[in-house]
């Protein structure tokens, strides 16, 4: 192995073997501790730990890191004390993620990294997110993040690479090829000579580097990172190492060949590092026991330490409130005036008036820029606001996603569009496991909205007319709303941009161009989590939401006669369990209706809500009218007879007559 010193001084070439030596020191600790049963797991990162540290070192400490699970050197070069890592490793109250999560999976603003979750992937999207605010912000920083070559195979990892080379941004993507994905060899992975060469599909910069020369990996991050401050561009580098132990300790290394552990060991960073030290006349023999001996010293004294912190106590009401970053709305209240306004065009009120408030608010999505999005929603939005902070984006709901959250973690806001919500599928991940949980897990916000165009009534079948919302409805950590009328359309818009917690938005197709009504003039916000009565009959309670609250005014409005109080929830998330308590009490007869599938759409969680603690009051069985448990027809006519409209009289009449 060759070392190229070049203008280093041996106070910073010691200081670095201080940092290599260290994290090998603290694992071969946590090994014993495995074996001695003081720990239930481990990732090991043995053998490649010039990555981490040369990598870290490279980088500005102002500067955002995601590393992986095995990059323990990132966290040791970044000062984090080994007290708190060990609190965080053993689920201590006083870990990152209070004992919530294990590992590396927590993120640090204190020390701007960013960890990653267990799907791999994500991760890379944020360092867009993150990069972008670096722009806008006018920073000139760089952000790195790692992947291994079996993440490569993702989605996740050509969708941000591509958005990174499109949009021009300051990454660096950082593949550890270490040869094995848990236990599948890179020659089922990929069949490219070498993952560097995908540089070359997006029109970026590759380069390909000895991943265990802590000296090349260091000069490497170096002169890129200080090139993309200057010329924000993306540059993916591959990092060619070995993991020496197991995937994780409990699945060994039996499907390894020896050749290669014994091929490998050579090139040992450590070991090899150490002695180009000794040839050089900076490190003895003597001063690398001396070394090693109050390295040992430390790290015996704090992993103790850490073994006595506190156990987290179970709090449910604390669990379930950490789900949400703290946030108490204040309702802004519209003024005397109002304008005549479709539903649509409330949306595009409340989204400028949104980018006006807040000058550090981003719209992302597909063709929302000159074109104004799909449904013309954003049209003259880039005139106004200019192109930075109003994206067209490719078509990568999951990147996008991920990207709004590192908009939020360096402090933006972003709204992201799927163009239909039936494309949300392609995003699922990174909202139900990255906008979800990150608040819960290491206590940062996830501000983000992502607006989902939904519904049915257009004809436009199976891919563009389902209404998923009870995908999200069951997910803790995410806010619902689903406006049905113009007014809340634009007030509950602007409240969901104003939360700092991620929040889905429902806007129905159908409603866009057909329903026009009175919408206050100016800045106003509507009550997340406040349902509103819209009929006060006597004789039964209709609980609904979205395009279901017009079939029910329609039903009223045919039959006066009926007596129907009706619920528009307009928050599907939290709902408002009081209203509905309200009309269950009294009317005493309860019909639950929703344009969704009948089977474990939200209507289920709210009769199940209501028979639990509303029995006394009810004189019939809770019903529920939903829409047909199939797919969405394109025909009209099969279209209506899916649809829970057609049978909403049939199912009135039953309960009624109870």
């Amino acid at each position: 192995m060759h070392f190229n010193r070049g203008d280093k001084d041996d106070k910073f070439l010691l200081d670095l073997y201080k940092r290599l030596l260290y994290p090998r020191m603290v694992e071969d600790k946590m090994l014993k501790l495995l074996r001695q049963g003081r720990i239930g797991k481990w990732f090991s990162g043995i053998g490649q730990e010039a990555i981490a540290v040369g990598s870290t070192l490279a980088m500005q400490s102002n500067e955002y890191i995601l590393p992986m699970h095995r990059n323990l050197g990132v966290f040791t070069s970044r000062d984090i004390p080994l007290k708190k890592l060990m609190a965080q490793w053993q689920g201590k109250v006083t870990g990152f993620t209070k004992g919530r999560d294990r590992s590396f999976h927590f993120g640090t603003q204190d020390y701007k990294i960013i960890g990653m979750i267990s799907h791999l992937g994500p991760q890379m999207a944020l360092a867009d997110g993150i990069a972008l605010a670096d722009l806008l912000a006018n920073k000139q920083h760089a952000t790195l993040v790692y992947t291994g070559e079996g993440a490569t195979s993702e989605g996740d990892f050509h969708e941000a690479v591509n958005v990174a080379a499109v949009w021009g941004l300051p990454v660096i993507f950082l593949i550890e090829n270490n040869g094995y994905g848990l236990s599948t060899p890179k020659s089922e992975q990929y069949r490219c000579k070498n993952l560097v060469d995908k540089a070359i599909g997006y029109g970026i910069e590759g380069r390909q580097i000895d991943g265990n020369n802590i000296l090349e990996v260091y000069d490497t991050i170096n002169q890129l990172a200080m090139e993309i401050r200057k010329d924000p561009r993306p540059v993916l580098v591959e990092c060619m190492t070995f993991r020496m132990r197991g995937h994780e300790e409990a699945s060994g290394t039996k499907y390894v060949p020896q050749e290669l552990f014994d091929e490998w060991e050579k090139k040992d960073p450590l070991n090899n590092y150490e002695t180009y030290l000794i040839e050089q006349g900076i490190l003895t023999s003597d001063t690398v026991i001396d070394i090693k001996i109050q390295i040992k010293r430390d790290i015996e004294l704090e992993v103790e330490e850490a073994f006595n912190e506190a156990e987290p106590e179970a709090n449910a009401g604390k669990e379930e409130a950490d789900m949400y970053f703290p946030y108490q709305q204040e309702v802004v209240q519209p003024g005397q005036s109002s304008t005549e306004k479709r539903y649509l065009d409330a949306i595009s009120d409340a989204l400028d008036l949104a980018m006006q408030m807040y000058p550090n608010l981003v719209l992302m999505g597909q063709d929302i820029a000159d074109y104004g999005g799909a449904f013309k929603i954003t049209d003259g939005f880039t005139t106004k606001y200019g192109k930075a902070r109003v994206r067209n984006t490719p078509i990568c709901e999951s990147a996008i996603v991920g990207a709004g959250l590192g908009l939020s973690i360096n402090g933006y806001k972003a709204v992201v569009e799927m163009q239909f919500a039936d494309f949300v599928t392609v995003g699922f991940n990174q909202i139900v496991n990255n906008l979800a949980k990150t608040h819960y897990r290491w206590g940062e916000k996830a501000d983000v909205v992502v607006r989902m165009p939904t519904g049915a009534g257009t004809g436009a079948g199976p891919f563009h007319s389902q209404s998923n919302e009870a995908w999200f409805t069951k997910t803790p950590g995410l806010k619902i709303v689903y406006p049905a009328f113009p007014e809340d359309a634009k007030g509950l818009l602007l409240a969901a941009i104003e939360d700092p917690n991620p929040v889905l938005y429902f806007e129905h197709k159908y409603l866009y161009r057909s329903l026009t009504s009175p919408v206050p003039d100016g800045y106003y916000t509507t009550e997340i989590g406040k349902a509103v009565t819209l009929a006060g009959g006597n004789k039964f309670a209709i609980i609904t939401y979205g395009l279901g609250v017009h079939w029910a005014l329609d039903y009223a409005s045919e039959h006066p006669e009926c007596g129907a109080t009706i619920v528009d929830l307009r928050t599907l998330q939290p709902w408002d369990k009081e209203a509905v308590q309200q009309a269950v009490e009294k009317t005493g007869r309860v019909l639950i209706l929703h344009e969704d599938t009948l089977t474990n759409g939200f209507g289920a969680e709210i009769a199940a809500w209501i028979g639990e603690h509303c029995f006394r009051h009810l004189d019939a069985p809770v019903m529920r009218c939903a829409s047909l448990d199939t797919a969405i027809p394109m025909s009209k006519v099969l279209e209506e007879d899916f649809l829970a409209k057609a049978r909403l009289a049939e199912t009135i009449d039953k309960l009624l007559k109870y």
